[in-house]
């Protein structure tokens, strides 16, 4: 039942996670798109798959919900951007195959991370990445990886008036030089088509 709930919300939000994938070229991505029935993310990009739910819930803002929700989530070459989002709940995102990613993390009193979601430890990479809850955040696909497959955790469960996607001017000006990689171009780059230009 839990799970029904999880699909009845993904089909309400994302309408267009029952579109067909765009066509992709590389192999494995083509199998793993078939495989684990994952469909175009609208807005943020990308490919998303439903998995599932804890069965353990708990009350949080007068509603019941899930301790956890789990998806699995891709990048390609051409999907190689996971656009700027806010999320309520916690989010780890852990690396099965591919990759690397850089992933964006912006908190609300302004301190930013970039970490490298990847195998290669020794550089530095990291096979899990953490975000807390109540932060921004966007993922780049290197420009050496043709894919990119993740599973994430939601504690607590998704839910889709606990996310917003894209920013304007203000949030720039927020961001801006918070560090050496955070200039004005490209942070409107991890906005992408989401720009509200009218805050």
């Amino acid at each position: 039942m839990r799970r029904l709930s999880i699909i009845i919300f993904a089909l309400v939000l994302f309408p267009a996670l029952t579109a067909a994938p765009t066509s992709e070229t590389d192999p494995r991505v083509v199998e793993l798109i078939h495989t684990l029935d994952l469909k175009p993310l609208p807005k943020e990009s990308g490919y998303l798959g439903l998995i599932g739910e804890s069965a353990q819930s708990f009350p949080i803002g007068g509603r019941h919900l899930a301790i956890q929700s789990q998806v699995y989530y891709l990048l390609t070459r051409q999907r190689p951007i996971n656009y700027l989002h806010w999320l309520q709940p916690d989010d780890t995102h852990v690396l099965i195959e591919g990759g690397p990613v850089d992933y964006f993390i912006f908190c609300p009193d302004r301190h930013v991370q970039k970490i490298t979601l990847g195998r290669d430890v020794s550089r530095g990479q990291r096979p899990l990445v953490a975000v807390p809850g109540g932060c921004w955040k966007a993922l780049v696909l290197s420009p050496a990886a043709n894919y990119a497959l993740m599973a994430n955790a939601l504690s607590p469960e998704f839910t889709p008036d606990r996310v917003h996607i894209g920013e304007g001017p203000h949030w720039v000006q927020k961001y801006a030089g918070a560090a050496a990689w955070a200039t004005p171009d490209f942070l409107r780059k991890l906005i992408g088509p989401n720009w509200s230009p009218a805050e």
